[in-house]
């Protein structure tokens, strides 16, 4: 057994080994041994001028960068006295670099920065240790006021010195978004399940309530099943969504299901939102705080009659006759720091900040009228779930008594919906959904509990024509009409097993001049490899694509490909790790319901 400490080189080579090799047994072994090494590492003893020693973890994660509401929900979560004192910045930092993500988030160092530092020579052998590169990368979040950028430039470049070859240029890339691996994430919970010696179901709902791996994983290596089964609801913190499935039809998702609820399923986007007394949080579907950006949402979930409550639903905005706009316009309320996070995580961050831009909830509102131009297109809620009702967890019950504590809260704002339909109805609801201009509906059963996280197929959804969430692999410089722009659209389907979009078709249909221009100024800053012909972008950003179907092919690696695909949308309010499956495409073949395809 491991007791030294981890080095940035250990995790280095686990990075390019799982990113190698296609078994996902394989990577999760590789995981795993790496996890119990950084659970075994002795207590933190090298320090930066600000780390500080001696401090607790609590200490250590503020001082570091990470938020206050980070911390809060380690204390939260089920550990408490030494159980929390034990979570280590080590495994925190392992995960997170893993997956591509600093714990202490965007770091104020943009490409600038990484460009003036190209410079370094490297060292000639490593010894640079995790707990190092996260102090460090926790001086660099916390560096404000005059002369912040120059403080920053030169902790980096100390560290840069002090890594290896392969070690800087892993650095270069964590620092730039280049590492993100959303898919990672099923895969890293079988590790921490393996490294922890606990059941992956237990993992899997901690990190479900939490959302948020790294500290799920310390939990399971510090305090195992005990300190997971600690983490529960907490009106404040959200949970990430549950998520429905694609339908071969109608018919067949009311077979399956049985007794059900059909629901329209709007042209929005999808919001949660927890109050507890006047304190009202909104967060999106990737669980971004968005309150001070709504404060129409926050006034109608204060005016509910109830003291605390956790809403799961969508949000829009109408027309005069009551039709949904543009999906583009609904996020636009989001905040641009939906789409610059998607277009560029560090290109606004070069710039030295001494104010304290923190905003309670108290003053969202006043925050909101005052500042977002977008106010005057007002967003109306509609719910359909109800999470957890004045202080009791509802999760784990029936959608039937969930939705029966939601039209006692909330009926007045619940999506239109029919309960235990047949078939006619059933059809009926769902022509009266597109007429109103939606997407479709989403057939749900009644004995189902909510399953936070996870595409099951308790949920299922029904669309007139077959849709996918694809992961933006590429894009082809355009010929003619398009020359001069970024084009055709190479399209991905995400891995289930954790490994790099699998290439399943390109497309340049439906893509409008405003989107041709869009993706020209965007994807350079995501360009990872370009070519006189072809730019290769990081895969983050996720586009809809409507299909006619699929088809078999050994042109592409998943031996699928699509079938007169077109752009509808970019979905900015989904990660990577939201986009559709291989399997999910596969299961569009015709006969695949029959077990028919590859």
């Amino acid at each position: 057994m491991h007791h030294d400490r981890v080095l940035l080189s250990e995790v280095v080579t686990t990075s390019t080994a799982v990113a190698a090799t296609r078994s996902r047994l394989a990577k999760v072994a590789a995981l795993a041994d790496l996890l119990r090494h950084a659970a075994a590492s002795p207590s933190p003893a090298e320090s930066s001028p600000a780390s500080g020693e001696g401090l607790t973890t609590a200490d250590r994660l503020t001082q570091s960068g990470e938020s206050r509401n980070t911390t809060d929900r380690l204390t939260q979560s089920g550990e408490s006295g030494n159980s929390a004192d034990q979570l280590t910045g080590t495994v925190l930092a392992v995960v997170s670099f893993l997956v591509g993500r600093p714990r202490q988030g965007r770091i104020g160092a943009g490409w600038r920065t990484l460009v003036g530092l190209d410079d370094v020579p490297p060292a000639g052998t490593p010894a640079l240790t995790v707990e190092r590169v996260d102090a460090v990368l926790g001086e660099v979040a916390a560096a404000s006021g005059r002369g912040a950028a120059a403080r920053r430039a030169e902790a980096l470049r100390g560290l840069l010195a002090a890594a290896t070859a392969p070690e800087q240029d892993f650095l270069r890339r964590l620092l730039a978004g280049e590492l993100r691996q959303g898919a990672l994430e099923g895969v890293m919970l079988d590790a921490v399940a393996s490294a922890a010696g606990v059941p992956v179901d237990a993992v899997r709902r901690a990190f479900m309530l939490s959302g948020q791996l790294p500290e799920t994983a310390a939990a399971a290596l510090t305090g195992g099943a005990a300190a997971l089964a600690g983490f529960r609801l907490a009106v404040g913190r959200p949970v990430r969504p549950m998520l429905a499935s694609p339908a071969q039809s109608l018919p067949d998702a009311l077979t399956e299901l049985g007794e059900c609820v059909v629901e329209y399923k709007l042209d929005g986007a999808r919001i949660q939102v927890h109050r507890d007394g006047d304190v009202v949080r909104v967060f999106t579907r990737s669980l971004r705080d968005i309150t001070r950006n709504v404060p129409e949402l926050v006034e109608v979930v204060r005016a509910l009659p109830c003291r605390s409550v956790v809403l799961d639903g969508e949000t829009l905005a109408l027309r005069p006759d009551g039709r949904p706009r543009p999906f583009q316009e609904t996020m636009s309320r989001f905040g641009s720091e939906v789409a610059r996070a998607r277009d560029n995580p560090t290109t606004s961050a070069d710039t030295d900040t001494s104010a304290d831009t923190t905003t309670s909830a108290g003053s969202a509102d006043e925050a909101a009228a005052s500042t977002d131009p977008n106010t005057a297109l007002l967003l109306h809620p509609y719910f359909f779930d109800c999470l957890s009702l004045d202080g009791v967890d509802l999760l784990d019950l029936p959608l039937r008594e969930r939705l029966a504590a939601l039209e006692r809260v909330a009926g007045r704002f619940r999506v239109p919906s029919a309960l235990g339909t047949g078939p006619e109805l059933a059809a009926e609801i769902l022509d009266a959904a597109l007429a109103a201009g939606h997407e479709g509906v989403v057939v749900k059963s009644l004995a189902a509990p909510y399953a936070a996280g996870r595409r099951g197929r308790a949920w299922q959804k029904v669309k007139p024509e077959h849709t996918l969430d694809l992961v933006v692999l590429a894009a082809e410089w355009g010929h003619g009409r398009r020359s001069g722009y970024l084009s055709n659209l190479h399209l991905g389907a995400r891995d289930p097993d954790g490994g790099p979009p699998i290439m399943v078709g390109k497309t340049f249909k439906g893509l409008t001049d405003e989107l041709l221009a869009w993706q020209t100024s965007v994807f350079p800053t995501l360009r990872t490899r370009a070519t006189d012909w072809l730019v290769e972008l990081r895969p983050e950003l996720v586009v809809e694509i409507e299909l006619d179907g699929v088809q078999v092919s050994p042109r592409y690696p998943g031996g699928v490909a699509l079938r007169f695909a077109r752009v509808l949308r970019y979905r900015p309010d989904k990660n990577a790790d939201e986009a559709d499956t291989i399997d999910a495409v596969r299961a569009l073949l015709p006969g695949a319901a029959e077990g028919a395809g590859p």
